[in-house]
């Protein structure tokens, strides 16, 4: 059986977040996705819509996903070492350094392969920044 995982902030799920957890789950038998703990949500986006176990659950509860984990905080790899993936799947926006990534696949012995996905939403709200950015534009 092969394992894919996947990591996210989902802060607001939206069909860019759904393509890419269905095209994920199509490279794998199991899928199993990371949702970003609130201090990495805080540190990055500066506030936090729904707190991290609330996030996990929404995931958890999509179709493709058969585990939805909370990432640690001191050891972004160690989840990694946890569940000792087959593949881990990128995100077209994630900034993870594929370089740095597999660096420390090596280091730590994992055999993973790394998989960047393209862009796979077109529509004009594919950003959660650009739903937050909707949500707070007045309207006329």
């Amino acid at each position: 059986m092969t394992t894919a995982m996947a990591f996210g902030k989902f802060v607001l799920v939206h069909p860019g977040h759904i393509l890419f957890l269905q095209r994920a789950k199509e490279l794998a038998d199991r899928l199993v996705v990371v949702v970003a703990r609130d201090s990495s949500v805080r540190k990055e986006r500066g506030e936090v819509i729904l707190p991290e176990e609330q996030r996990r659950e929404v995931i958890q509860a999509l179709k493709p996903v058969d585990e939805a984990l909370i990432g640690y905080e001191d050891d972004k790899y160690r989840v990694i070492e946890e569940v000792n993936p087959d593949i881990i799947v990128l995100g077209p926006d994630q900034e993870e350094d594929e370089g740095k990534l597999a660096y420390e696949l090596e280091k730590r012995g994992i055999n993973a392969k790394i998989v960047r996905m393209p862009r796979l939403s077109t529509g004009e709200l594919h950003k959660t920044s650009k739903i937050v950015r909707k949500i707070r534009e007045p309207t006329s």
